[in-house]
């Protein structure tokens, strides 16, 4: 039996303390543990708007049918340990297989990095209940599994599944501290959400945004550039951009991918008067958005008050909340 059969034979059938000893490359792993993290209403309330969470649940659409022990992973384990334990590092593709990149296993050997794979989690499946729910039961069994540093726990993926790590990042803040975007990110407050305010501070204080795209790739710079200009209206500032030279819309070559990790450990984070400030700001324009909403709503103007609520709730997502469905309840 070669090393990697022999490697998921263990996995597969040893308790998991012995499994944490298995490394190399495993193929078609199953994982067991379930996590409140990954329920449907956990992912609507992280992921999505307050009014959609709302729509999706009173329409039955929030009942999750992912049964993990039916689902397929793949992963690349270093062999050797770092002191404080591994990193991690979840990967969404936009193809439907688990496959570990083979030209990025010599970086993750160098670096200490465990990365971790979804089948069925690719652009056609749903994004909130498989490909979401897939990424946060991946990264939380890993870690049941192996000495990981949850501080060096990552999320990032290629073209469309780089953009549901973006949402990942923002929303689980308290799992991932950072997201490595490989051609493929959006803008905060048009296309992404904002989360509850709770779990948006978290991410402006600890999570960091590395945008890796080749300098060919027209299309993906220019949502780079979007997204990145979004950023400031959120208080987020602990950004870097990695252009690779020649490429275009490919997955990104094994040096490039290595600086991109040695910058996506570099955290800085934001000077607290200029980030209380920031918020201050952030706060007063959401405010009186609601303000006029409800001003609208007192004086019969019902149809202008749901209109700039639908607005509100698209931009400033969690952070309106629980006001913005107080309000939009009222009618």
């Amino acid at each position: 039996m070669n090393r990697p059969a022999f490697a998921l034979a263990l996995i597969l059938l040893l308790p998991c303390s012995a499994a944490a000893t298995t490394t190399g490359l495993l193929k078609d792993v199953v994982f067991s543990h379930d996590s409140t993290l990954a329920s449907s209403d956990e992912l609507a309330r992280r992921l999505l708007s307050p009014f959609e969470a709302m729509r999706v649940q009173v329409h039955g659409e929030s009942k999750q049918t992912l049964s993990l022990k039916q689902e397929r992973f793949a992963m690349y384990v270093p062999a050797r340990e770092p002191p404080n334990g591994y990193a991690l590092l979840v990967f969404i593709p936009p193809w439907d297989q688990a496959e570990v990149p083979p030209r990025w296993v010599g970086v993750l050997e160098r670096r200490g990095i465990i990365l971790v794979t979804a089948a069925h989690s690719g652009n056609d499946a749903s994004a909130f209940d498989q490909r979401a729910a897939l990424a946060v039961l991946a990264a939380t069994n890993v870690m049941a599994l192996y000495h990981v540093d949850p501080q060096r726990v990552y999320v990032s993926g290629f073209s469309g599944g780089s953009r549901m790590a973006m949402r990942l990042a923002l929303g689980y803040p308290d799992l991932f501290h950072g997201a490595l975007l490989d051609a493929g990110s959006d803008a905060i407050g048009d296309v992404i959400p904002p989360p509850p305010k709770p779990l948006l501070e978290q991410f402006q204080t600890s999570s960091r945004l590395v945008y890796l795209t080749g300098e060919q790739d027209r299309f993906h710079l220019d949502m780079d550039s979007q997204s990145r200009h979004s950023l400031p209206e959120w208080c987020i500032t602990d950004v870097e951009t990695v252009t690779m030279p020649w490429l275009g819309h490919e997955l990104a070559e094994p040096p490039a991918l290595e600086h991109a990790l040695v910058v996506l450990e570099q955290h800085h984070p934001q000077a607290p008067d200029k980030l209380k400030a920031c918020r201050s700001r952030l706060a007063q324009a959401l405010n009186a958005q609601l303000d006029q909403a409800q001003q609208w709503m007192q004086n019969g103007k019902t149809e202008q008050a749901l209109r700039l609520l639908r607005h509100i709730d698209t931009h400033y997502g969690g952070l309106a909340a629980p006001r913005s469905v107080e309000l939009a309840t009222q009618h």
